[in-house]
């Protein structure tokens, strides 16, 4: 779905799509409040994740590309302020509906309010590029000086599947996902483990939403100065240390160590992943790379928490599983430094 939304986008623009995935959005929650069969129902669901989760984040970013390139990371790190606070607020408020008026009744306002607040708020206020109202990115009275064009040693055309830079690229971008839904997956067993009960497990959640969102705000600032390369190293560097830190953990403050470990290093790859394709591909056409980028990083997170299940099973501790998944930032930051050198080569070239 992602990769077939981001496409659309290039070809009509991002606005039209957000608009068309924000109707059926309210339709999905329509259909989940109608859904009276277990078929029904799975159908109903698999829209809102795949219209919510995927199609609405993935057009948020292509549209904030378009409008900014010097400033990118700043930007990115405030749309994502946006998504925390409607992590903290639609929960409970959602909540508050259901225990008012049913669940069923509760998709019902939900579906409206996505209807209400999203369709005109993007038709009124949304243009797809700067450049359709006689204007520069970041507000600017001149093009940008040092955007890409086009990508690395594609002559102008946005080859995915078939470019080694683009593997280079989205293969690490992969790590963090997959090692990190693996971890929180199986939290609970792996302080289990450690002799931490549940209880634990579940309020660490806090340090780790907190963290996250204080990284991706300070690593928005970051990225502008040093490029996404440097901050996706330290980034791989501190996902390594949480996965150290996995195997010490003995008391709650050592938990909260480990959580802010993880979520620090979530928050700044966020910001990496939002902003590396346009990096090395420019704005134009940009949605066939990146929704592609992230339909494979989705794909990897969904597998993440299946190969330390089964080392788990078959060696009777997490231990191993995570010693195994420490090796994956290691090979993630040299696969980047690669695509960056490959990258600088095909453009000197």
């Amino acid at each position: 779905m992602v990769a077939l939304v981001s496409r659309l986008a290039d070809r009509v623009g991002p606005r039209l799509v957000a608009t068309l995935v924000a109707a059926a959005l309210g339709a999905a929650c329509f259909g989940m409040a109608f859904a009276t069969g277990l078929v029904a129902f799975f159908l109903a669901f698999a829209a809102l994740r795949a219209l919510g989760q995927g199609s609405t984040p993935i057009n948020a970013t292509l549209l904030t590309a378009q409008w900014f390139v010097l400033r990118r990371g700043r930007a990115m790190a405030m749309m994502g302020l946006g998504l925390a606070a409607s992590l903290a607020l639609l929960p409970p408020l959602s909540r508050l509906l259901i225990d008012a008026v049913g669940w069923r009744e509760a998709y019902i306002a939900l579906g409206v309010m996505v209807w209400a607040l999203v369709i005109p708020a993007t038709l009124l206020l949304a243009r797809d590029t700067p450049d359709e109202m006689g204007l520069h990115p970041d507000g600017l009275d001149h093009p940008p000086l040092r955007e890409a064009a086009t990508g690395p040693g594609d002559s102008g055309e946005r080859r995915v599947f078939s470019s080694l830079t683009f593997w280079l690229l989205a293969l690490p971008l992969t790590t963090s996902p997959f090692v990190v839904t693996a971890l929180v997956f199986h939290q609970a067993g792996i302080f289990a483990e450690r002799g931490l009960s549940a209880g634990v497990a579940a309020a660490v959640f806090v340090p780790f939403a907190l963290t996250t969102a204080l990284s991706s705000t300070l690593a928005g600032f970051a990225v502008d100065r040093l490029g996404p390369v440097p901050l996706f190293l330290l980034s791989m560097l501190l996902l390594l240390l949480a996965l150290g830190a996995s195997r010490l953990i003995e008391s709650a403050a050592d938990a909260v160590l480990y959580a802010s470990l993880l979520g620090t290093s979530s928050g700044a790859q966020r910001i990496v992943q939002s902003v590396l394709w346009a990096h090395y591909y420019g704005r134009h056409g940009l949605g066939r790379v990146q929704g592609s980028a992230t339909s494979i990083m989705i794909l990897m997170s969904a597998l993440g928490p299946l190969p330390l299940a089964v080392l788990e099973g078959a060696s009777g501790t997490y231990a191993t599983g995570i010693a195994a998944m420490a090796a994956l930032p290691v090979l993630a930051g040299a696969g980047i430094l690669v695509a960056r050198l490959r990258a600088a080569s095909l453009e000197a070239g």
